[in-house]
């Protein structure tokens, strides 16, 4: 693929829609088709090209084989040079859920640090499949070790304000 003839606007938005699925279980991820179209749609997109950045804008919906990203706004952090784009890091602001299958993660924010490899989210993260449920303030995923973090947030209040709180299903035995 010659990244030079892609925009750097829609090669951002691909990346962003191929890495944040990453943050999802490897079960639901498994069969993924990171080579499926990229389809985007937005209020308005910006190309900042002194900036290296570009910027898509209200209602912003990413989907791709069934992976669904929802953000008030994404932001593209790029770079040009050595033959071709070198995106280097992805925000998405404002009501962030991905989804996929039975799968929904939600967030204030989410960003992917190329660079570092690693996939953050911030700000009241709930994860939900099926009757499983996790949340917490901050959710770390470093795709190099395959290792996944999640801390309580700091403040609020309740039982669980500043933990990390979660409910797994047990599956029923058999007698």
């Amino acid at each position: 693929m010659n990244l030079r003839a892609i925009p750097p606007s829609i090669f951002a938005v691909g990346i962003a829609a191929i890495l944040l699925s990453s943050a999802l279980p490897a079960q639901t991820i498994r069969n993924h088709n990171s080579d499926a179209p990229v389809d985007f749609t937005a209020d308005s997109m910006e190309l900042q090209d002194r900036a290296d950045r570009v910027v898509l804008a209200g209602g912003v919906t990413v989907t791709q084989a069934g992976l669904v990203l929802k953000a008030s706004r994404l932001t593209a952090a790029y770079s040009n040079g050595g033959g071709g784009t070198d995106v280097q890091r992805l925000d998405a602001t404002g009501g962030v859920i991905i989804t996929k299958d039975d799968l929904r993660a939600t967030s204030n924010a989410a960003i992917y640090d190329l660079d570092s490899s690693l996939i953050t989210l911030i700000g009241d993260v709930k994860l939900v499949q099926g009757s499983n449920k996790l949340s917490g303030g901050r959710l770390v995923i470093d795709l190099n070790s395959g290792r996944s973090t999640i801390n309580g947030g700091g403040g609020g209040t309740g039982a669980s304000a500043g933990r990390v709180s979660g409910t797994f299903t047990v599956p029923q035995r058999k007698n």
